[in-house]
């Protein structure tokens, strides 16, 4: 079911999960926020915060008011997943804030962060919205093996730092779905397989493949990407596996048949398969960044 920009998560036998699309960076099938029509309902992630309006109108068009939401579930603090989460917040004064410890500091003080994602994204950054401040009163902590009690939706904390140190998957028990963030890659709907990501500095292969694991010892029926929506789990995970080895491999050999590592990010730009997807200055901006993770972990390999 669609309604709107609104779609209904169906894969497995998943209930009460639907995702909005918030187009970002100007593109399609890349940015949702995921709404728990729950007892107590949630979302996970707020994407940047620069369409905020589209998250509340779609919260709305479900039939949950402002004051009703009662959780902003974080997986981790990159402002693509919480660039939104001051102003939500605000705007549902009702709702806590969850977010993995080792991360709550850049909710209070998102400063350090906004900086960090303005030297990583350069002129992308206009896609992004400052975020403010978020009271420490307003945030949870959590960690692995704690319980996030929406009441007839449960969602359990499982620490996946390969992509960044402060990143979580939650598994929610009663749709046996876990939601995903960057630990099990891209997916988007009408591209073949399952693609990388690995910004800097935090990417880290073996760690990344350690979530993937952990993933699979979960053994959700479905995955709820963060880029983007839900799929019956089957071989998505072991095909990461593959698709991240790979990708690291490539690099590393462009890296050392290149002049330096501005020419390797330019290289695969120039070769991105993106751009039939998303528009043409996120698809060559996301393959640099990805480029620049890997470089970085090549350098700290050792």
């Amino acid at each position: 079911m669609t309604l709107g920009k609104i779609h209904e998560a169906t894969a497995g036998e998943t209930r009460d999960l639907y995702y909005v699309d918030t187009e970002m960076f100007d593109s399609p099938n890349y940015g949702p926020v995921y709404i728990l029509d729950a007892e107590k309902p949630a979302i996970v992630d707020t994407a940047t915060g620069q369409n905020y309006e589209t998250v509340l109108s779609a919260l709305s068009e479900l039939g949950i008011e402002p004051e009703e939401l009662e959780a902003i579930v974080l997986t981790h603090v990159h402002l693509d997943h919480a660039g939104g989460a001051s102003v939500i917040a605000e705007e549902c004064p009702n709702a806590d804030v969850y977010i993995h410890k080792s991360g709550s500091q850049f909710l209070e003080n998102p400063e350090p962060i906004w900086n960090g994602t303005k030297e990583v994204v350069g002129d992308r950054i206009r896609y992004y919205r400052e975020p403010d401040p978020i009271p420490a009163e307003r945030i949870i902590e959590v960690e692995e093996g704690d319980i996030i009690d929406l009441g007839n939706h449960r969602l359990e904390v499982y620490h996946a730092p390969g992509h960044a140190f402060h990143q979580v998957v939650y598994f929610d028990i009663d749709n046996d779905g876990v939601f995903t963030a960057d630990a099990a890659g891209i997916n988007i709907p009408d591209r073949d397989g399952v693609r990388y990501t690995s910004p800097p500095p935090g990417f880290d292969l073996d760690g990344c493949l350690a979530d993937v694991a952990m993933i699979q010892e979960l053994d959700p029926k479905v995955l709820y990407y963060a880029h983007f929506g839900d799929y019956e789990t089957g071989d998505l995970l072991s095909e990461y596996e593959s698709v991240l080895e790979t990708w690291v491999e490539e690099v590393e050999t462009a890296r050392a048949e290149l002049s330096d590592d501005q020419a390797v990010k330019e290289y695969f730009a120039d070769r991105t398969e993106s751009t039939e997807f998303w528009t043409e200055e996120h698809a060559r901006g996301e393959e640099r960044m990805n480029v620049a993770g890997v470089l970085h972990y090549l350098d700290n390999r050792e």
